[in-house]
């Protein structure tokens, strides 16, 4: 069984404060105004969904402090992912 290189350079697994405050952030907000994702006949937009709870996850593993070792893995629950995931669905909300 293949091993994952170690990670490059020292990588910091204290708590990220921005990160764990979007995802409790979203997680209040879905769940006191849920109508945030839909769509403007209040409808379900799945796409809306899927990048704010995409954004929260990535949110609270970054947040907690968990950093994955395999790059893949670092990259997709990074700050600058849950940063791109609430970007898209801000330009989403506005577009709409």
């Amino acid at each position: 069984m293949k091993k994952d290189p170690p990670a490059q350079g020292p990588v910091s697994s204290a708590l990220h404060l921005p990160c764990l405050a979007t995802a409790l952030i979203i997680m209040l907000v879905g769940t006191l105004y849920p109508a945030i994702m839909t769509d403007r006949l209040g409808h379900p937009d799945h796409r809306m969904a899927c990048l704010l709870l995409y954004a929260m996850s990535a949110g609270f593993v970054r947040g907690l402090g968990f950093i994955p070792s395999h790059l893949l893995w670092r990259w997709t629950f990074s700050g600058w992912a849950c940063l791109l995931a609430l970007t898209g669905a801000a330009v989403l909300r506005l577009g709409s």
